[in-house]
């Protein structure tokens, strides 16, 4: 059976062994070890800005597109520069109390479910650079609809317009590469907020999201935020199988 060009339809998964696989999971696996590093050390917050700022877009638009789904109306979002967000909706929800329990659980799950699913569509080249290109224009999409915070509609359009300049001008391999990397970030953001997760207020911006599943679910927001914590490492470390697994 021929096969189509390198360039136009290549799978991670069925490269020969020692070649492209093992060294492109090695580097995720130290990306994402660095990354945990750099927060760590002074300064290290800087160089990792753009992908916290995104972090905090995919964590906002996780709790307003839930909210949406399960009936209520997504009002609109802020992005700040400190890195902190806010989604605001209305309405009554499908599920009651549950309804207002996954809405929470959608923010801190967020960046996680849409890092998988940028590792995943990293299998093929094609699927990588269309993902490129979704990411890129929903960022720009959303900010017309949705953002409302001066420092976001300045921001988000700008990340959304360099991952569509990789998808259009990047070579296949960084396009590869740049999908795994962006969902690796997005996923290993979760242990960036771990004090978020297992603290029941939020500062001036209220109740954090796992206070809220409190309220909305009875058990203690410390359960909820290691339910997350545990449930987003085990999407990064699926997701990963998926995509380097034999084919």
């Amino acid at each position: 059976m021929s096969r189509l060009p390198p360039d136009s339809e290549s799978v991670i998964g069925e490269l020969p062994p020692g070649t492209v696989q093992p060294r492109g999971l090695a580097w995720l696996v130290a990306a994402a070890a660095v990354t945990v590093v750099l927060w760590r050390l002074p300064g290290g917050n800087y160089i990792l800005y753009p992908f916290t700022i995104l972090a905090t877009w995919f964590h906002e638009m996780a709790h307003g597109l839930t909210a949406l789904l399960l009936g209520g109306k997504f009002l609109k979002l802020a992005v700040f520069q400190n890195g902190s967000g806010l989604a605001y909706y209305t309405g009554p929800l499908f599920l009651g109390k549950i309804g207002q329990a996954m809405v929470a659980a959608g923010g801190p799950m967020g960046p996680s479910i849409a890092g998988a699913g940028l590792i995943v569509a990293s299998r093929t080249v094609r699927s990588a650079s269309l993902c490129l290109k979704i990411l890129g224009i929903f960022l720009l999409i959303s900010t017309a609809v949705w953002v409302r915070s001066p420092f976001g509609i300045v921001m988000i359009p700008a990340i959304g317009t360099v991952i569509l300049g990789v998808s259009l001008k990047g070579s296949p391999r960084t396009q590869v590469f740049a999908v795994q990397f962006l969902g690796v970030q997005a996923c290993v953001s979760t242990y960036h907020q771990l004090g978020y997760l297992f603290s029941y207020s939020a500062g001036p911006l209220g109740l954090s999201d796992t206070a809220q599943m409190q309220q909305a679910l009875w058990l203690p927001y410390w359960f909820w935020g290691a339910v997350i914590a545990v449930s987003s490492l085990l999407i990064l470390v699926q997701s990963l199988r998926v995509a380097y697994r034999s084919g």
